[in-house]
């Protein structure tokens, strides 16, 4: 679900201008999964820029607290979601934690770094859902040690088939800030895609694991 229609065209131009996110739909990329893709997305770019980054942790301020105001503890993914979650963590006077990929192999291991225990409920902040796999690990593992995840919270989803199934499995709810389909309609009317490739960015949204056969 799109937190705010106005600003999800808001922060897809945002993303477009500082080249967080980038379209070549007659040069593809290819992805570490081995998919080829007309689009990249970096959203640890918005870092850089303090007054969109600011944008970014006010809007998902004003949604958690309208929305899971009782929340325990903020969540960021490793890596990109720490700062954001830090940042909104920060305003919103809530403990923090952060789930790594996988444990740590010295030490204590840990998985979960910092200030959740059992019983406690939680939002997970992402920057980035794609097959929605990473996420809901970080879901797992929460729910492993008894923590409640309300929600995840992310900058931006492809909005994949697969990930909304997956998703709905876990029975976790998805709120994000802008999409793919957002910021699409955006780059169109900003030139930053022609007309003419908007068949072939709309035939890889369908199908991304086979595209371009």
């Amino acid at each position: 679900m799109i937190i705010d229609q106005n600003f999800a065209k808001e922060i897809a131009l945002h993303l477009l201008e500082i080249n967080a996110v980038v379209l070549r739909p007659n040069d593809p990329f290819t992805w570490s999964s081995g998919w080829h893709s007309p689009i990249y997305c970096d959203n640890r770019l918005t870092l850089r820029y303090p007054e969109i980054r600011k944008k970014i942790a006010t809007h998902f301020i004003d949604f958690i607290q309208g929305e899971y105001d009782n929340v325990d503890v903020i969540t960021g993914t490793a890596t990109a979601g720490i700062p954001h979650a830090a940042w909104v963590a920060g305003s919103l006077d809530k403990p923090m934690s952060y789930v790594r990929a996988k444990a740590k192999a010295y030490g204590l291991g840990n998985q979960i770094e910092g200030g959740i225990q059992k019983g406690e409920s939680t939002i997970v902040i992402e920057d980035l859902i794609s097959t929605g796999g990473s996420a809901i690990s970080v879901v797992e593992a929460l729910r492993f040690i008894g923590a409640e995840v309300k929600a995840v919270l992310s900058i931006f989803t492809y909005g994949f088939d697969k990930s909304i199934q997956r998703f709905e499995e876990a029975k976790v709810p998805v709120h994000t800030l802008t999409d793919y389909t957002t910021l699409i309609e955006v780059a169109k009317d900003n030139d930053y895609v022609d007309e003419s490739d908007l068949k072939t960015l709309a035939d890889w949204r369908k199908k991304p694991e086979t595209w371009p056969n």
